[in-house]
């Protein structure tokens, strides 16, 4: 049996919807399943076994440059493909729809248009799921592939998943402490109103004894980070990372703190435990809450369906509170 997955983007979203593969394989391990992917996330994938191939999209390339050529050039590569015996869109989104159609298969599965916020979507399945879109989205993603295929995953072996995120093995120095704790700072996100103050994370860093690295994806994230360590100076500001080396320094650490965003929800896929701090976002909703995994929220009033970018209610969470959360995860 051979299945597409259609999960094109971002970070945090392919990361919620990669846990499916463990499940898919202790369902059937003779299930070949391959993942269409925009280019810019392919590292995400890579080294993971349970992928038997991948298939990258220049979508956001096309976009960019405003590329119809572009477009049509990626949409005409699905045509020549062969035949899938089910593709599954967990991305619901109109461009994932029609890259889905596309793909040459007997069956199109996605959310019903109930379950979408794009829901004209559906319009291009051949079978529907129905799932509330407020439902916590890593079990959306998984009852929606356990629906296209015919079997069920409990929330004990959700609790219980083996990491599934892998990066080549290689030597890399990122300046982490052999007699102290490492904890990773994340001070940016996709919208600000998602980011915790630099000067509360500065704060935090005076109240847990350990050795802390902040990382940053662009620019304005550097500078919040650099202003970070003029609050607290023994803090390190680590290089611009690609995402394989982001993985391997995750993956080395004792604890992530950070927003709703994707280096945080890597940390939750590789099993290090993490605080994941949530203001305008729904923490219910938007990562899975284990032993070792931490949601912290601001308490103010979540539309699941859209972010309100003018709730900067994140800013309000205790750091004491964030604090006693780190010790205890990190054994203080």
């Amino acid at each position: 049996m051979r299945i597409a997955i259609v999960k094109l983007s971002a970070i945090g979203d392919i990361v919620h919807a990669m846990i499916v593969l463990q499940f898919i394989k202790n369902f059937n391990k003779e299930i070949l399943i391959d993942w269409f992917v925009d280019r810019e996330f392919k590292e995400l994938l890579e080294n993971n076994d349970d992928i038997n191939q991948i298939y990258t999209l220049n979508l956001k390339k096309a976009k960019k440059n405003k590329s119809l050529l572009i477009l049509l050039t990626e949409l005409n590569k699905l045509k020549k493909l062969d035949y899938y015996d089910v593709v599954i869109d967990i991305q619901g989104l109109i461009k994932s729809a029609v890259i889905s159609k596309l793909i040459p298969s007997k069956k199109t599965i996605g959310f019903d248009r109930d379950s979408i916020r794009e829901r004209l979507a559906s319009s291009f399945y051949s079978d529907k799921f129905q799932s509330p879109y407020s439902q916590n989205v890593i079990d959306r993603n998984i009852s929606l592939v356990a629906f296209s295929l015919g079997f069920n995953v409990s929330n004990k072996q959700i609790q219980n998943k083996n990491p599934f995120i892998f990066a080549r093995k290689q030597k890399i120095n990122f300046n982490l402490s052999n007699s102290k704790k490492n904890i990773i700072l994340i001070p940016g996100a996709s919208h600000i109103s998602k980011c915790y103050p630099a000067n509360k994370f500065a704060e935090l860093s005076k109240l847990i004894d350990a050795n802390f690295v902040v990382i940053w994806g662009n620019e304005k994230e550097k500078l919040v980070a650099e202003k970070i360590k003029e609050f607290s100076p023994k803090i390190l500001v680590c290089n611009k990372l690609s995402l394989e080396k982001l993985i391997i320094l995750i993956s080395m650490v004792d604890l992530v703190i950070g927003p709703d965003t994707g280096p945080t929800h890597i940390s939750w896929a590789l099993n290090i435990p993490s605080i994941t701090l949530f203001g305008p976002t729904p923490g219910y909703r938007n990562t899975y809450e284990t032993s070792i995994n931490k949601i912290i929220e601001s308490g103010s009033k979540v539309n699941p369906y859209k972010i309100d970018k003018s709730d900067k209610s994140i800013r309000f969470i205790d750091v004491q509170n964030i604090a006693d959360v780190a010790n205890q995860l990190i054994g203080k």
